[in-house]
């Protein structure tokens, strides 16, 4: 992984050891956390950073396309740093995991051609991109899955 300072550079943003540590915390967790949660993470380094901090450093991180705000879960927005595409699948629980890369690519290069011309031309708009978020209920299948939801 490139050093925060030199992504932050490359983005022009201002490189603080707050921004640094949420950052880090972020991309090192692959649970999807909260603001509330990655505050706690935080705290273990900059015992002193306040959860408002945490809240415009997420911020300043999406803007930037330096990660992903996930709000369509239960329990407030998400976040997470993996900016490949990859679909979700929330679960009634709140979960959310992770559709590995190369399935996303499969169910998005299933939707004909001619189905996406047919939302632009209903839409008046030009679609240039596509998000999907299964939902699930709360039990997995029978088959284990990796657990990306805790901290």
């Amino acid at each position: 992984m490139r050093e925060p300072r030199e992504i932050f550079a490359s983005k022009g943003l201002r490189c603080t050891k707050q921004r640094v540590e949420v950052y880090r915390a972020l991309v090192g967790c692959r649970c999807h956390p909260t603001a509330e949660q990655l505050h706690t993470m935080v705290q273990d380094a900059l015992p002193e950073v306040s959860l408002a901090t945490v809240y415009n450093t997420l911020e300043m991180l999406h803007e930037a396309g330096l990660c992903q705000r996930i709000t369509s879960v239960p329990g407030g927005a998400r976040y997470d740093a993996d900016m490949d595409d990859h679909m979700h699948v929330v679960t009634e629980d709140g979960r959310l995991i992770d559709v590995p890369h190369s399935l996303t690519r499969e169910i998005a290069e299933s939707i004909p051609a001619e189905v996406l011309a047919k939302v632009e031309r209903t839409t008046g708009v030009r679609i240039e991109g596509l998000t999907v978020q299964f939902s699930a209920a709360g039990g997995t299948t029978s088959r284990r899955v990796a657990r990306h939801d805790g901290v």
